[in-house]
């Protein structure tokens, strides 16, 4: 996962070199965890609906 958040800190610095690295790289992983914890929360959602 640290490979994704390099990488994208990286194509984000490229697009806005003046955000500076620690803000791109703190944007990268707060967008990186809210993705993931709406991900969780649809597979959560989806495995009590099979249970029903």
């Amino acid at each position: 996962m640290s490979d994704l958040i390099g990488t994208y800190t990286d194509r984000l610095l490229q697009l806005a070199p003046d955000l500076g690295r620690s803000a791109a790289e703190g944007f990268v992983n707060d967008l990186y965890y809210a993705a993931q914890r709406d991900l969780d929360e649809e597979v959560a959602e989806a495995e009590l609906e099979r249970e029903e």
